[in-house]
C-alpha cells in the first residue's frame, strides 16, 4: 500500500497541569514567610542593643576616667618680702607669694580676675591682685601675687609690741580663686578653690620662719 512507508505524525503532548495549592500549604508559606521576618527583625534589634551597651559602657568608663572632673589646685610655694628694713618700721612693705594653679583635668581651667588679702590679726593690711588666666589641660600654671602692704596698719595693732618681743610677726593671707572647666562643650563645671595660710615673719631680717596652707574646694 503507498501509505505503508509513511510515518504516522505524533498525538500531540498534553500539558501537564500544577497540583492545585491547598489552603494548609498556604498557611504553611506563609508562616515561614513571617518567621524569616521575625528572625531577621529579631537579628537586627539585638545588634543594635549590642552597639548601644558598648557605647552606653565605653562612655559610663569615659566619665569615670577621662571625661572625669578634677578639682583644680592651689599651692603658695614661697613668699618674699621687699624693703624691710626693721629700725624705719614706717617704710611700707612690698610682699611677693609664689602662687601655682596646678590642673590635672583634660580640658582647661578658666579662672576670674580676683584677688588675695594679707592679714595681721585678722585686719587686712595689704591687697594682691590676680589677674584672669588659664591653666592649660594638666599643666601647673605659676603667678606672682603682690601684696602692697601698710606698715602703719600693723604698727597700729596693739598686738605688736609683743610680736616683736618673740621675734615673729604672725600674718594670714586669704586666696579665692573663681574658674570652670569645659570638656568636649559636653561636661561644664564651675569651680572655687580658697586657700588660707598662716605665715610667720621673721623681725630681724625678714625671713619666712613657718608656712601653713590649708585648701578648699567650693563646687
Amino acid at each position: 500500500m503507498a501509505n505503508d512507508g509513511q510515518e504516522k505524525p505524533l498525538a500531540p503532548k498534553r500539558a501537564i497541569q500544577p497540583f492545585p495549592i491547598t489552603v494548609d500549604e498556604e498557611l504553611s508559606i506563609e508562616l515561614r514567610k513571617q518567621r524569616k521576618g521575625f528572625r531577621k527583625c529579631t537579628i537586627c534589634c539585638g545588634i543594635i542593643t549590642a552597639i548601644l551597651l558598648i557605647i552606653a559602657v565605653i562612655m559610663l568608663i569615659l566619665g569615670f576616667t577621662v571625661l572625669h572632673v578634677k578639682n583644680p589646685k592651689i599651692n603658695m610655694n614661697s613668699v618674699s618680702i621687699m624693703g624691710f628694713d626693721p629700725p624705719n618700721v614706717t617704710t611700707n612693705l612690698t610682699v611677693v607669694a609664689d602662687v601655682s594653679v596646678k590642673n590635672t583635668n583634660v580640658a582647661a581651667f578658666k579662672f576670674e580676675k580676683s584677688n588675695s588679702s594679707l592679714l595681721y590679726h585678722g585686719m587686712v593690711v595689704g591687697l594682691g591682685d590676680i589677674p584672669r588666666g588659664v591653666a592649660k589641660a594638666r599643666r601647673t600654671l605659676r603667678l606672682n601675687v603682690t601684696f602692697d602692704v601698710t606698715v602703719a596698719k600693723i604698727v597700729g595693732k596693739q598686738e605688736f609690741q609683743s610680736d616683736l618681743g618673740t621675734g615673729k610677726l604672725p600674718f594670714q593671707s586669704y586666696t579665692k580663686i573663681n574658674g570652670r572647666v569645659k570638656i568636649l562643650n559636653i561636661i561644664k563645671r564651675k569651680v572655687t578653690v580658697t586657700m588660707n595660710c598662716s605665715i610667720g615673719v621673721n623681725v630681724t631680717n625678714g625671713a619666712i620662719v613657718d608656712q601653713d596652707c590649708k585648701k578648699r574646694v567650693l563646687i
